[in-house]
């Protein structure tokens, strides 16, 4: 019996790296194609076409693999997806990839600066950010491009994700690529998918599809700010996942020395 599993997100959280880790295991079926993401399940048509026609269209050339997997990081902000998955596949596996929010959003500022759509400095980006979100125009984009701080408040989107779903996994890429704990954070991976590890997982090769741009440095003030919005989110995230975040001592360091 095959399994369905959703990647979905979160976005500049190295989920790309993670599917390409995926479809080259043999048992794994990932998406084609891969770009643009497919995003079905953000529009009731995928409904009305039905199961069979989203295995022909997104999954025409697997053979006998036993998981087919699709990634599309819009899903994890838009919680209306969650029952469209569940009348199309029912009980899927969901697995969530985050890491780092400031680092995730100085990513996701540069991926939209190097699709001419955001003319303004990182530090402008990020200060504006902290007092509201941007407008956009939704034809442009399925979500906004200028949520640089409020996608990183993972808990608010991924617990309803974990609510709704038997088997759900979060993984951070911090652990992902780091060389002593990527056997088990891979392996963990594939436990959510039902797949034995053959030989000892380890991420294959560095992240993939990161953001151009020149790179530009946050003022100390200012990255105290970002841990001091994050905060509240990550103990959250913290409290839901019953586990430590991996940047936490870098939140930490950015609280004392603003303290200090």
């Amino acid at each position: 019996m095959r399994t369905h599993a959703l990647l979905i997100g979160a976005q500049r959280c190295g989920t790309t790296f993670l599917a390409d880790l995926l479809d080259a295991d043999e048992r794994i079926a990932m998406n084609r194609p891969t770009r643009p993401e497919p995003k079905v399940f953000l529009d009731d048509a995928v409904l009305a076409a039905g199961a069979d026609d989203y295995r022909r269209r997104l999954f025409g050339h697997a053979t006998d693999e036993r998981v087919l997997g699709e990634k599309s990081t819009s899903y994890i902000e838009r919680p209306e997806a969650i029952a469209r998955v569940r009348a199309l596949l029912g009980d899927p596996v969901v697995i969530a990839q985050l890491r780092d929010p400031v680092a995730r959003a100085v990513s996701n500022y540069r991926f939209t600066r190097s699709f001419g759509l955001e003319d303004r400095s990182l530090v402008q980006a990020l200060s504006e950010n902290l007092l509201g979100p941007r407008p956009w125009d939704p034809e442009l984009t399925s979500v906004s491009p200028y949520a640089y701080l409020e996608r990183g408040r993972y808990v608010e989107h991924l617990a309803p994700w974990l609510a709704a779903f038997t088997t759900s996994h979060v993984c951070f890429l911090e652990e992902m690529v780091d060389p002593v704990l990527s056997p088990a954070a891979v392996a963990g991976v594939y436990d959510a998918l039902g797949l034995e590890t053959v030989g000892e997982p380890r991420a294959p090769r560095p992240p993939v599809n990161a953001s151009d741009g020149e790179r530009q440095e946050l003022p100390a003030s200012l990255l105290a700010e970002l841990r001091d919005y994050f905060a509240d989110s990550d103990a959250a995230l913290a409290r839901l996942l019953g586990r430590d975040l991996p940047w936490a001592d870098a939140a930490a360091d950015a609280t004392t020395t603003r303290e200090s």
